[in-house]
């Protein structure tokens, strides 16, 4: 079976390809070549009519636009790179012989926030921001076409038999190769820094990438029915907990500060306006409740659980973050 990796060179496709390659033919699509074993063939994406595309059994779309929590990227770049590669990847697929498409959408697509309750796929989205909006607008594109070849465009229902889709929303994930706000959790705790943010206490739901990789693995081999999926570890889990861990990994004691939540509101709100690391949208990432259901996504595969532990997970994630910093 030979599958088309979009973006297959960023984090989340060196993971995936590090599993899939031994059991799969995988080809990548990116904006440049890296040294890698994993890939058979490379394509760039000023070439796509180059792609056999009638020789791919599936396509995994992860090329995208991160979320920039510093706000500095144009709205209208998110909608280029979100929406409009996906419309053209998802136009060759549907052209194609291709059976699978698997569309890595994101769990903010329909929810900035989740206050209370779990974030399941029937709520009805609300995305906020461009990065949001700009993947919602590509899961609708790929719905409305589906439905169209189905010859059903009043409904979501329609889907053609040989062809099937996946949607993806993951929550927040986390491995080898990781950046982001659990690098700034690690670099402060192993520093010594007390974790001044105690007082916030909340729960969230992480994915971490081995688990990631499993589902994708199991979804290419089962080919259950099409539809959206939202992807998150089975447990949620404490920022202060996974300060704890990182502790526990740096063989150092848990330094955690409950200093007064209107201060640190404050001290947050002087960041966004002098852009500092530590500002509003950091606050809110590190502290949010943001708990993700993954039930649905374990009765298409018929399991009760996924392989890795939540905590298990972070303390491989957090292990790899010592070991490549006692590399340099």
């Amino acid at each position: 079976m030979s599958i088309l990796v979009t973006g297959a060179y960023g984090f989340v496709g060196t993971n995936l390809s590090n599993v899939l390659k031994d059991k799969y033919i995988l080809w990548a699509l990116d904006t440049s070549e890296k040294r890698s074993i994993a890939y058979s063939r490379y394509f760039s994406w000023e070439n796509l009519e180059m792609i056999p595309w009638d020789d791919v059994d599936t396509i995994i779309h992860l090329a995208g636009k991160a979320h920039d929590t510093k706000s500095r990227s144009d709205a209208q770049v998110y909608f280029d790179v979100n929406t409009g590669l996906t419309r053209i990847i998802f136009d060759y697929f549907l052209q194609s012989k291709a059976k699978q498409f698997i569309f890595f959408s994101s769990v903010k697509a329909v929810a900035d926030k989740v206050e209370c309750g779990c974030l399941t796929e029937d709520v009805i989205p609300c995305p906020k921001g461009p990065y949001g909006e700009s993947k919602m607008a590509a899961e609708a594109y790929i719905q409305k076409k589906i439905r169209e070849m189905a010859g059903d465009p009043e409904t979501n229902a329609g889907c053609r038999d040989d062809k099937r889709f996946y949607i993806f929303r993951p929550c927040m994930i986390h491995g080898a190769g990781n950046k982001g706000n659990l690098n700034l959790l690690y670099g402060i705790v192993r520093k010594g820094v007390p974790y001044p943010l105690g007082a916030f206490d909340n729960k969230r739901s992480f994915l971490n990438v081995s688990n990631l990789s499993y589902i994708v693995e199991q979804f290419i081999q089962k080919n259950p029915d099409s539809g959206v999926y939202h992807l998150a570890d089975d447990d949620p889990i404490s920022t202060n907990e996974i300060v704890a861990l990182i502790a526990r990994v740096k063989n150092k004691k848990t330094r955690i500060w409950n200093v007064n939540r209107a201060f640190i509101t404050a001290m947050a709100k002087i960041g966004t306006v002098c852009r500092l690391p530590f500002n509003s949208e950091r606050l809110h990432k590190l502290t949010e409740n943001y708990v993700v259901s993954n039930e649905k996504v374990k009765k298409a595969l018929k399991i009760n659980h996924l392989p890795v532990d939540v905590r298990a997970g972070f303390l491989q994630t957090l292990s790899r973050f010592d070991e490549d910093n006692n590399k340099q």
